[in-house]
């Protein structure tokens, strides 16, 4: 919604999806990451998501044909047995490792101990008879579809080296293939891997689930009854760790009594300021938010809050944001904002409420705000039926409805970042980018002053309905623009905010007025990486990996979740194996019961959120985590 003057003082307002920023390499992928996009490259090529199972012979056939394999009935029987149901991506993947695709030197080797003239070519009687006649039988038509080939046939002869040229470029052209699409699609680029919990998140807790049978660790083998669970990998016992270690948290309902915020005593006669803002799910999963900047005049006792923003809520209409879980890091500035020293964060709560009280010296400092993803994820139900936005009435004047300008005021509230009921040209370009990805200059301000109402040169409330009207009169009634805007602002078709969560902060200090400023919007990444790591490692219960004592995970036990982070000292990359499997009323932000990570040399990174699936009832956190390589 761009504005911009023109003729007679009307705009035009084109909207256009933000455009993605994939990240980019500094360093080409190592072996692992290659072999693992190859993975998901052929895995995605059949199912939809990695997360779908394989559920029959034919399927696992032709995910390893674009893995670039081409599996003899022998080698699927030997994955897929009689007992078998179904296998996951963690499973595909052991199979690739397992079996690799067969060289140009292999195939040429095999064929010339038949080649009795050292020309290059087989008879075709010979060839005949090694097909039917030896080792994995073909039928006589699979013979006749290799003999009628054209490329590599003439004269009752087979030509071999045709045959293993074209065999190998076709083998690696469909990977090729399968890898060019995965990069195409950045849905699927961003995917995780792994198997995953059976079921929607928002669904109560089942029972206990039944353990699968899992090498543990070496030292102490503790071996889990199968009893005949098909949701077990087949492959799972075929699985040799290097060396394992396992966390085992119980947290009871509404755990978090014995840590509650508390306001200080005195907090009346401080003085205080807020400002809100909003995480955004973005389509690969990434989370982004406001960040701010925050002043300190002189040394202060301060009370800092974060929590879910209410907004107007419509009887009958589902409100998930509010149960979304928040938190604030605060770091200090010290000679540059590269240079940022973690003080705190809110780690106490009150119902929906997150908090901290303490002591700030004078400064600047930042303020990141955070969510574990737990709980604002990706929408899974499909909308069946789309809002209606506009409509016209009997004269053919077109007008806004009613639940369209209702969403719209829950809108401003969200980027009416101070509260004052108004929007300033910096609160507006923060909505601006986030739904155009372009920014509104002094000029395109000074003409919708002139045509919106507005009050000390901010627009208000009235004046950005009319402007989104205006909009819509642009397109002649057409709402395709108005859902750019709504999609990217975290609605669904519905009308329902599943995709976003806002939230507000206050801030109150005793000795003098602090100051706060919303200054970015961004991933929720890079600083808060590090914040995050620092605060777990700093508070976290810490296990070394036996025979790896450069490898320590580390699990931070908050009152509503858990958080684990990996800490690689040693000067080489490692991959960890993650298990959940069997954590019971449990959800993690990755989705997965099941994943693997792989940590930089010398570097930490946060493995994984958990959280409570219901708050209600106990819930257990069971965590292996193993070094694969």
């Amino acid at each position: 919604m761009a504005i911009s003057p023109g003729r007679d003082a009307t705009f035009s307002s084109q909207k256009s999806a933000l455009s993605e920023s994939p990240r980019t390499k500094k360093f080409p992928l190592t072996e692992e990451e290659i072999f693992y996009m190859n993975c998901r490259a052929a895995y995605l090529t059949v199912f939809k998501s990695s997360l779908e199972n394989i559920i029959s012979k034919e399927q696992l056939y032709l995910a390893l044909q674009h893995a670039g394999r081409n599996p003899s009935q022998k080698t699927i029987n030997k994955y897929w047995t009689p007992q078998t149901a179904k296998l996951n991506f963690d499973d595909f993947c052991i199979i690739l490792r397992k079996e690799k695709p067969t060289s140009k030197a292999e195939l040429l080797k095999s064929f010339k101990q038949l080649d009795v003239n050292d020309d290059g070519s087989i008879l075709h009687t010979d060839l005949y008879k090694l097909l039917t006649k030896r080792g994995e039988k073909m039928t006589r038509e699979e013979v006749n579809a290799v003999i009628s080939l054209a490329d590599v046939n003439a004269d009752g002869k087979f030509d071999y080296i045709k045959f293993c040229k074209l065999y190998v470029t076709t083998i690696e052209q469909c990977l090729k293939t399968t890898v060019e699409k995965l990069e195409v699609d950045s849905k699927l680029r961003h995917q995780q891997f792994g198997s995953h919990t059976e079921g929607s998140p928002e669904r109560d807790p089942s029972p206990v689930p039944k353990p699968s049978p899992r090498i543990i660790r070496k030292t102490d083998q503790e071996t889990f009854s199968n009893k005949g669970d098909t949701s077990s990998s087949l492959l799972a016992t075929t699985r040799k760790f290097k060396t394992s270690v396992s966390f085992t948290i119980t947290m009871g309902a509404n755990s978090n009594r014995n840590s509650k915020l508390t306001e200080p005593n005195s907090i009346k006669e401080w003085q205080c300021v807020q400002s809100k803002g909003c995480f955004f799910l973005e389509e690969d999963g990434e989370i982004i938010s406001h960040q701010y900047r925050m002043q300190i005049a002189q040394r202060s006792m301060v009370y800092l809050t974060i929590k879910p923003l209410n907004l107007s809520q419509v009887e009958g209409k589902p409100s998930p944001w509010l149960s979304v879980d928040t938190a604030l890091y605060i770091l200090k500035e010290n000679e540059s904002q590269a240079n940022l020293q973690l003080m705190c964060f809110t780690e106490l709560r009150n119902r929906e409420v997150f908090g901290w009280t303490g002591e700030l010296g004078p400064g600047i400092y930042w303020l990141i705000p955070s969510t574990t993803g737990c709980r604002l994820r990706k929408e899974i139900k499909p909308i069946t039926e789309e809002a209606q936005l506009v409509y016209r009435d009997g004269t053919g004047e077109l007008f806004l409805t009613k639940e369209f300008r209702s969403t719209l005021s829950d809108i401003f509230e969200v980027i009416d970042l101070d509260g004052n009921g108004l929007l300033s040209l910096e609160e507006y370009n923060f909505f601006e980018l986030r739904t155009s990805g372009e920014k509104c200059d002094e000029d395109a301000w000074a003409v919708c002053r002139d045509n919106f109402d507005t009050k000390k040169n901010e627009l208000t409330r009235q004046g950005f309905m009319d402007l989104n009207l205006m909009e819509a009169n642009d397109r002649e009634g057409d709402p395709r623009d108005l859902w750019v805007t709504l999609h990217s602002m975290g609605y669904n078709k519905a009308l329902e905010l599943t995709e976003a969560c806002p939230f507000i902060i206050n801030i109150y200090a005793d000795k003098c007025k602090p100051r706060i400023k919303a200054v970015h919007m961004e991933a929720c990444s890079g600083q808060l990486e590090k914040a995050i790591c620092k605060s777990v490692l700093n508070k976290g219960d810490a296990r070394v990996m036996d025979g790896y004592e450069n490898i320590i995970v580390h699990t931070y036990k908050r009152d509503t979740w858990i958080t684990s982070v990996i800490e690689n000292k040693s000067d080489n990359k490692v991959i960890i194996h993650i298990n959940n499997e069997l954590s019971k009323n449990c959800i993690n932000n990755r989705g997965l019961n099941i994943f693997a990570v792989e940590v930089a040399p010398k570097s930490t990174m946060v493995c994984q959120h958990v959280m409570p699936l219901n708050e209600r009832q106990e819930w257990i956190y069971y965590c292996v985590y193993s070094l694969i390589s």
